[in-house]
């Protein structure tokens, strides 16, 4: 089950990036086959998203169609085309944790942050995202911010957790 998101009518942003940080990455892939999913997250490790400028540079140096790179940066959840926070808020929306009221969590992180699901917080610094599952039933209901898992939450103490970020 994927989280249904309200289209953005811009697809893609219009933010100047330098494109040389991914010149190492393009020579890497450079003369091979595959691993265009590699690649992409690659590039998207670098600017936290997908750039219109590096998918642009991707199709000229690589040779992948632009709509090939569209469609599978569109294709799987973990690619993103707009730029994300510095920190990334996965709110649990499983089974477990549905029934343990995450959306108490969802609904108070979304007032805290002044954002909505999918949104990043003016100053860059997060952005709140609901996803199917996180893998970790037993600590329903459950929250992720970068790579560290925080489970048995309620929607003040996932505020607090969020807060000790800052």
């Amino acid at each position: 089950m994927r989280i249904q998101r309200i289209p953005n009518p811009t697809v893609f942003p219009t933010q100047d990036v330098d494109i040389s940080l991914i010149d190492n990455i393009i020579l890497k892939y450079k003369g091979k086959k595959g691993g265009l999913i590699t690649l992409l997250q690659e590039i998207q490790a670098v600017y936290t998203y997908l750039p219109k400028a590096a998918l642009k540079r991707v199709e000229e140096e690589l040779n992948y169609p632009l709509s090939e790179l569209y469609a599978v940066a569109t294709f799987y959840a973990q690619f993103k085309l707009h730029p994300s926070g510095k920190y990334s808020i996965k709110v649990c929306k499983g089974t477990a944790c549905h029934v343990q009221n995450a959306n108490a969590i969802m609904n108070a992180l979304s007032e805290h942050l002044q954002i909505k699901d999918g949104e990043t917080t003016q100053d860059g610094k997060f952005t709140l995202e609901a996803v199917s599952c996180l893998g970790c039933c037993s600590l329903a209901p459950a929250m992720m911010i970068g790579d560290e898992t925080f489970g048995k939450l309620n929607g003040n103490n996932a505020v607090k957790t969020v807060m000790n970020f800052n």
